[in-house]
């Protein structure tokens, strides 16, 4: 399902499981951004992220590429919808959002990382 920002003139983003984000970063097309606070992230994440906190989302848009899709994950979905919303505002239009975050890919039994 696509989340369109209509009447604001924004891009829009997708919502998509675990899975689905696995399959998509696993192509190398795909970069996987954990926007949890970096204590969150060293307890538990899903293997490959990277770590840029809704926090700093803003002032750190400029390491988003811009020619692969972009995968937001948080604890649950709420924090990364809100990441893509930041993304789209920003010019980004290849954001998609993992239902059911970090909570999600675990129970997904998706590879996982931990520690800093």
């Amino acid at each position: 399902m696509w989340n369109n920002f209509s009447g604001r003139g924004q891009a829009g983003f997708k919502e998509i499981t675990p899975a689905e984000a696995k399959k998509m970063y696993d192509t190398g097309e795909a970069v996987l951004i954990d926007v949890r606070e970096p204590v969150e992230f060293s307890e538990v994440r899903a293997e490959g992220a990277k770590l840029i906190p809704l926090g700093s989302l803003e002032q750190r848009l400029h390491e988003l590429p811009s020619d692969k899709d972009i995968l937001m994950i948080c604890r649950s979905g709420g924090r990364s919808a809100m990441a893509c919303q930041i993304a789209a505002r920003a010019g980004h239009s290849r954001l998609y959002n993992v239902s059911g975050g970090t909570i999600a890919w675990y129970q997904s039994r998706l590879p996982v990382e931990t520690g800093q």
